[in-house]
C-alpha cells in the first residue's frame, strides 16, 4: 500500500484524478437511466437493450477516431466540442417526443460524443510518474472510477424513481458539463502534448498484446452489461434495491484494486482476476432475494478493477507512446461493443424468461474472457521489478557524410 503514498508526492496526479471522476461521473447514471426512460416510455426492456446498444456502437465507433483527432489537433478543442454536442444530444433524448428509430439515431450521435476522457488520462500518466509507479497508479483509477459505478446507479435510480428518468437525464448532462469544465481546464492537459499518430489507423493491432486487451474487454463488458440490465429487470422502478446492488457491486471493485491491483501484471494475473467475477455471475442464478445479490455482487465485484488495472498495464508496458491513446481508444471500442452485445443479448433474455436469462450471457461471456486469457496468455508481459512505461518513440537520424580530407 505504500505505492499510494508515493503517488501522492506526485504533483498533479491526485488533481487529474477527481478531474476525470466528475467528468466521467455521468457514464455511472446512463445505463440504468437510459433503461429505465426507455421501459418507461415502451413499456419493455427490449427497446432499452436496443437504446443501449445503439449509444455504445456510436461510441465504440468513435474510440480511435477521436483520440487520432487529440493527437493532431489537441487534447482541450476535441474534449470541448464533444461535450457540447453530448449535452445536447442527452437533453435532446430526455424531453424530444421520439420515436424508437429516432431516439436511436441520436443514441449514435450521443455515443459518438461523450468526450474520450479515459483515453485522454491513460495516456497522460505515464508522463506523470515514474514507470515503477504507473501499475499502482492504473489500479488507482480503476479503483477510483468505481465510485462512478457505486454512486452514480444510486443516484440515478433515486432521481429516476423521485422524479422522472427525464430529470435524472437532465442531472447527467449538468454533471457532464460542471466535469468537462474542470478536467479541460486542468494544467496537464496543456503540460503533456500528445504526438500525433505516425502510422495508420488501426496499426497498434500489429502489436499481439493490443488485440488480446481489446478481446478481454469485449467479452468482460458482455459479461458485465448483461449483469447490469438483470439486476435492473428484477426491481424496475419499484425500489432502489437495483441501483444499491450494483453500486455494492463497484464497492467491491474498489476494495479489490486498492488491495490487489496495484501487483504487477503477470502471465496469470488476468485469468485469475476475472475468475472471481465468473463465480459472483454464476452465483447469481442460485437466487434473486436482495440480500443474496448484494452479497454476491460485493464477491463478484472484487476482482473488477485489478482486471482492468491489468488490461491497461498491458497496453501501457507494450505500445509506443505516440500509440497509446489510439490503443486505449481501441480498448475503450471493444468494451463498447462488448456493452452493446451485452445489453441487447440480456434484454432479449430478460423478457424471454426473466432475470436469470440475462445473468446466464454474464457467466458464458465471462467463461469466454477466461479461456481467452489461458490460451494467448504468452503474450501478457512480466512486469514484476519491471518498468511498464510505454516503449520509447524513435526516429532516423539524418546523418551527413563526412567529406574526406586529402
Amino acid at each position: 500500500m505504500g505505492i499510494y503514498r508515493e503517488l501522492s508526492n506526485s504533483k498533479g496526479v491526485f488533481r487529474l484524478l477527481g478531474a476525470q471522476l466528475l467528468a466521467r461521473f455521468p457514464a455511472g447514471m446512463l445505463s440504468l437511466v437510459l433503461l429505465l426512460h426507455m421501459e418507461h416510455i415502451f413499456h419493455n426492456y427490449t427497446s432499452g437493450g436496443i437504446m443501449l446498444a445503439t449509444l455504445c456502437i456510436g461510441q465504440a465507433a468513435a474510440g480511435p477516431v477521436t483520440t487520432r483527432w487529440m493527437g493532431k489537433w489537441g487534447m482541450r478543442p476535441v474534449l470541448t466540442i464533444t461535450t457540447i454536442i453530448c449535452v445536447i444530444c442527452l437533453l435532446l433524448v430526455a424531453y424530444a417526443p421520439f420515436n424508437l428509430l429516432g431516439y436511436t439515431v441520436v443514441a449514435v450521435l450521443l455515443g459518438f460524443t461523450i468526450p474520450p476522457i479515459a483515453p485522454a488520462v491513460r495516456t497522460i500518466f505515464p508522463k506523470l510518474v515514474p514507470g515503477k509507479l504507473l501499475n499502482g497508479l492504473y489500479s488507482l483509477d480503476a479503483s477510483v472510477q468505481e465510485i462512478i459505478w457505486a454512486i452514480g446507479p444510486v443516484i440515478a435510480v433515486f432521481v429516476a424513481i423521485s422524479f422522472s428518468p427525464s430529470i435524472a437525464l437532465t442531472v447527467a448532462a449538468a454533471l457532464m458539463v460542471l466535469g468537462g469544465i474542470w478536467f479541460i481546464s486542468s494544467p496537464e492537459l496543456g503540460q503533456v502534448k500528445l504526438p500525433p499518430a505516425r502510422r495508420k489507423i488501426g496499426a497498434v493491432f500489429t502489436r499481439r498484446s493490443v488485440g488480446l486487451a481489446v478481446a478481454l474487454g469485449f467479452l468482460y463488458l458482455i459479461a458485465f452489461a448483461a449483469f447490469e440490465a438483470g439486476v435492473v429487470s428484477i426491481f424496475g422502478h419499484e425500489s432502489f434495491d437495483g441501483g444499491f446492488i450494483l453500486g455494492i457491486n463497484a464497492f467491491g471493485s474498489f476494495v479489490g484494486g486498492m488491495l490487489v491491483g496495484h501487483r504487477a501484471l503477470n502471465r496469470w494475473a488476468l485469468p485469475t482476476r476475472m475468475l472471481v467475477v465468473f463465480v459472483g455471475f454464476l452465483l447469481c442464478l442460485i437466487s434473486l432475494e436482495t440480500w443474496w445479490l448484494t452479497a454476491i455482487a460485493f464477491i463478484g465485484g472484487l476482482g473488477a478493477a485489478p482486471t482492468f488495472a491489468g488490461l491497461s498495464s498491458l497496453i501501457s508496458s507494450t505500445v509506443k507512446f505516440s500509440e497509446t491513446a489510439e490503443a486505449f481508444g481501441w480498448s475503450n471500442t471493444g468494451q463498447l461493443i462488448g456493452a452493446a452485445i451485452g445489453s441487447a443479448l440480456a434484454g432479449i433474455s430478460i423478457d424471454a424468461i426473466g432475470a436469470r436469462g440475462a445473468f446466464v450471457v454474464a457467466g458464458v461471456a465471462m467463461g469466454c474472457a477466461i479461456l481467452t486469457a489461458l490460451i494467448w496468455r504468452n503474450i501478457v508481459p512480466d512486469l514484476r521489478g519491471k518498468d511498464a512505461s510505454p516503449i520509447p518513440d524513435t526516429e532516423k537520424i539524418p546523418v551527413t557524410p563526412q567529406v574526406g580530407i586529402g
